[in-house]
């Protein structure tokens, strides 16, 4: 956990705790309830919780119920209120928060049924009032919420109180704002399908509770993060009003805490210990800050924003600015194999062997070529053994318009096949019966996986990786039919550690989303990790010699100051890129998972890659068109 300076607090207007991952930040959390639940068991009083859904306190649950698996904490004496609930929902739905906490928490615990307090999205319009107002008054008779765990969404709303919420609010029915509708469409498996309203504790509801942790994890959170730690306090972003609260901790793991002053830019905080990585990131941030090339940047400069003593130390501008140009230099190549004859000491990757093989990991079968197409095709150009590893079969963001077009096609080529047109007239059926949200059938999902795998075999021709170079691993944590996975597991690392193992690649391309705590990417990370680990700790000779790159994905990018390798794309590797996306036509024009951007992949990815090339000449660097970046991950 990162212990600060006192002086380096001065712009965090509420108490912040940083751990190092999610899980370890979970496990505080944790730890910290139970120690309540335990003392008021002591008193012999009820321990009342203010729960929260939703993707981050899950690690939290699972450590409690852990706890009470042991033996070590008994839930027998606390009471619960959840935070809100969608309206209308019933409460056996997939998408309900009753079926959430059930299966997270209540299920697997010794909680008195009656003690379990859950807002109720099944109640008629005309009985809403009085629910809620019968919800704040149950809280009220046992005494107020001791402890209010709290998450946060991009519009900076805690429960669902959106922007627009005052701090005298209390549980009442609200309308959704659309941001928070987009965050949520993947679960519903499209924006159409969520609810529009939600029943939820009011602001001053929480405020109320005698302690409030609010958690946070990934890069995502981070910027509403700021605004809720640093910012002034104002009703668009409700999280503001914790400020006034006189016993509220925000945990929160280093992704979710990045731009935070302290975390970000430091020097403006307090007298920095100066490191190369911390000389690096501080001249890019000032010379972004001026609009000037790092070459021009002044004594003057640095003095005015924070870093007099890093002048002291080092002597001069001119040391440092030439110091940071020639390692932003030294990252960029257009060789991302390595450039074979040459000098490579001041190259991200070696000369030799060469050609080298090249194995890709693609979480969803279109990671690939839309977070590094660009170096995919330039691996392939220069005579590298280019293979791909699709690790999911990503099923489930294919519409179910794309299944029924398919078969058409299949029915209309095999007119005599008798066994098939029954097969298509029973999936017909059942898509046309289908209600929102319902899990496909094992037939449903497996056509579902056969659109993506022709799609990404169709991307490799294009690409110039052979087919045989394609690599279907349909890890078996992915194949639920649902949003949410299984937990990942030796099969799933065995399945990767074979496939490295077969193909001793000398270096390796991996999706790098660190920050997501519980998406694919992660959990695809993960796996990768713990195969390399295994073959590590076998002694595996080839493994030595490997170097394993990470890549971001289409909904952020690497920092400049992060980035190990950057391959400029002219203009016309960007067209032969975006043509390999065009591929996966299940995924053109209107993709199932959009995420909180409405552009398509392409284009995403197209303006991703040109604003990381004008950064880089922003500095000082040559013009590029557009430009990939990589770092280097050290195991």
């Amino acid at each position: 956990m990162y212990q600060p300076y006192q002086e380096e607090l001065r712009f965090e207007k509420i108490h912040t705790i940083i751990h190092g991952d999610s899980d370890e930040a979970s496990l505080s959390v944790a730890n910290e309830i139970a120690s309540l639940i335990k003392q008021k068991q002591e008193q012999g009083t009820k321990a009342v919780l203010g729960l929260a859904t939703g993707s981050t306190p899950v690690k939290v649950y699972d450590y409690l119920v852990q706890f009470h698996k042991e033996g070590r904490l008994s839930f027998k004496n606390v009471i619960t209120f959840n935070l809100d609930e969608y309206f209308p929902m019933e409460p056996d739905s997939i998408h309900s928060y009753v079926r959430f906490m059930n299966e997270h928490l209540f299920d697997h615990i010794d909680i008195e049924p009656h003690n379990i307090h859950i807002p109720d999205g099944n109640l008629s319009m005309e009985e809403v009032r009085k629910y809620c107002e019968d919800y704040e008054e149950k809280i009220k008779n046992v005494g107020g919420i001791d402890i209010q765990v709290l998450g946060i969404g991009r519009t900076g709303h805690i429960g669902f109180n959106e922007p627009g919420s005052t701090l005298s609010s209390k549980t009442r029915l609200i309308r959704l704002d659309r941001v928070t509708r987009l965050d949520a469409a993947s679960d519903f498996f499209g924006e159409e399908n969520v609810p529009k309203r939600a029943i939820t504790m009011g602001v001053g509801t929480i405020m109320n509770a005698r302690k409030i942790i609010l958690m946070a994890w990934g890069e995502g959170k981070s910027n509403i993060i700021q605004q809720a730690v640093e910012g002034e306090i104002k009703e668009s972003v409700p999280a503001t009003f914790l400020q006034h609260h006189e016993n509220c901790d925000f945990v929160l793991d280093e992704a979710a805490a990045s731009s935070l002053t302290r975390i970000k830019t430091p020097w403006l905080a307090t007298e920095c210990d100066w490191n190369e990585k911390l000389i690096k990131t501080a001249t890019i941030w000032l010379s972004e800050k001026l609009n000037k090339a790092i070459l021009k940047l002044t004594n003057e400069d640095y003095n005015e924003y924070g870093m007099g003593n890093l002048i002291a130390e080092i002597g001069s501008a001119e040391q440092i600015n030439l110091q940071v140009f020639n390692q932003l230099q030294h990252t960029i190549t257009g060789w991302p194999g390595g450039k074979p004859n040459a000098d490579d000491s001041q190259r991200p990757e070696r000369a030799q062997p060469h050609p080298k093989t090249s194995l890709i990991f693609s979480p969803h079968p279109d990671d690939d070529v839309i977070s590094m197409g660009g170096t995919l095709l330039r691996l392939v150009d220069q005579g590298h053994d280019v293979h791909v590893a699709y690790q999911t079969s990503g099923n489930i963001a294919v519409f179910d318009d794309e299944v029924i077009r398919f078969l058409d096609f299949a029915t209309d080529i095999q007119k005599e096949n008798k066994e098939l047109r029954k097969k298509f007239k029973e999936v017909r059926e059942f898509l046309a019966n289908k209600k929102p949200g319902e899990l496909d059938s094992p037939e449903v999902q497996q056509f579902k996986g056969l659109i993506r795998k022709g799609e990404a075999l169709a991307a490799c021709r294009y690409c110039g990786v052979p087919e045989d170079n394609a690599h279907f691993q349909n890890l078996p944590f992915y194949e639920t039919g649902a949003v949410r996975k299984k937990p990942l597991s030796d099969e799933d690392v065995q399945i990767t550690y074979d496939l490295l193992n077969k193909l001793k690649p000398h270096q390796i391309f991996a999706a790098g989303d660190l920050s997501d705590p519980h998406g694919t990417h992660r959990v695809c990370l993960q796996i990768i990790f713990k195969a390399l680990e295994r073959l590590k700790e076998d002694r595996v000779e080839w493994i030595r010699n490997c170097y394993v790159w990470l890549y971001r994905g289409a909904w952020q990018e690497w920092d400049i100051a992060d980035m190990e390798m950057a391959v400029p794309i002219g203009p016309k590797d960007m067209s032969r890129k975006i043509n390999a996306i065009f591929k996966h036509q299940s995924q053109k024009d209107s993709a199932m998972f959009p995420g909180n951007d409405e552009r398509e992949f392409w284009q995403r990815a197209e303006q991703r890659n040109k604003e990381t090339a004008n950064r880089y000449n922003s500095l000082g660097m040559a013009e590029y068109e557009a430009m990939e970046g990589f770092v280097r991950y050290h195991f």
